[in-house]
């Protein structure tokens, strides 16, 4: 590699990189917690563990073998406390004219994908590309908007109404326990129906639903950490029986939860 143009890549980032895609993949990911932001267009894809995006209003959670698309310019940090992070970033210079790469979207990875970003793996950190770089890249980023199957339940939103604020930190907190809704509504100093109402307009989503939401996406954290069994974490966020936690994740994640531990 040309030392001249790794020098000027350290120093400005991203965005001085020659090549119309860039690659980057690695174990252990480590990535900074600040925001912050690139021209380029961003294709994560979170191959193990899994990674919260924080970009504007919004918490986007991206699972293991899932992908997120980020578009251009759209300030960003990303958190985790999984305990291994593999993850894999293309970054684009340039995308085809279509609605799609100007939203962000989060989807699983279809078959075809991960095994394309598998090979796509060899180009890892390449500053320069060559036709077959250049071409096959092209074809996955022309393909993505085909290969997207969205679930919109993978975004945690953000009311900017400051009387919600402590409703969401309560759900958050005592998600484990079933609690009244009238309990929520004290918090916010406002009726029960207004706050069903109000939540709703905010958020786009039910109370109720906010709740399965929080429940789901910390039973995927101890999911990750490899220490219970599906019915202990069943338990832990809230739910009474194994076969009431399975319906929710599924309804949630389009799948069925599936344990890293083994019943000893």
């Amino acid at each position: 590699m040309d030392n001249e143009i790794i020098a000027n890549w350290k120093n400005l980032g991203v965005d001085a990189i020659p090549a119309d895609a860039y690659i980057w993949y690695e174990n252990n990911w480590e990535h900074d917690k600040y925001e912050h932001t690139h021209i380029r267009y961003q294709l994560t894809y979170v191959e193990e563990g899994y990674q919260y995006f924080h970009i504007g209003t919004q918490i986007y959670l991206v699972p293991q073998n899932h992908v997120i698309w980020i578009p251009s310019a759209r300030e960003h940090r990303t958190t985790s406390n999984a305990k291994t992070v593999n993850l894999m970033l293309i970054l684009f210079k340039t995308v085809p004219e279509n609605p799609f790469y100007g939203e962000i979207h989060v989807f699983k990875a279809p078959a075809v994908l991960k095994e394309m970003l598998r090979y796509a793996a060899k180009w890892n950190q390449r500053l320069q590309e060559d036709e077959e770089h250049t071409s096959f890249l092209n074809a996955m980023c022309y393909s993505l908007p085909y290969f997207c199957e969205e679930n919109e339940f993978l975004q945690i939103p953000i009311p900017i109404d400051q009387r919600l604020t402590p409703v969401c930190d309560y759900i958050n907190t005592n998600y484990k326990y079933n609690f009244d809704v009238s309990i929520l509504a004290e918090l916010a100093a406002m009726s029960v129906r207004s706050l069903q109402r109000i939540f709703k307009q905010e958020t786009g989503i039910t109370v109720q639903k906010y709740t399965q939401l929080i429940r789901i996406l910390k039973s995927i954290e101890l999911i990750d950490t490899q220490q219970y069994t599906l019915s202990q974490i069943a338990l832990m966020v809230g739910y009474k029986s194994l076969s009431a936690f399975t319906a929710s994740y599924q309804t949630i994640m389009q799948c069925k939860p599936k344990s890293k531990k083994s019943i000893s």
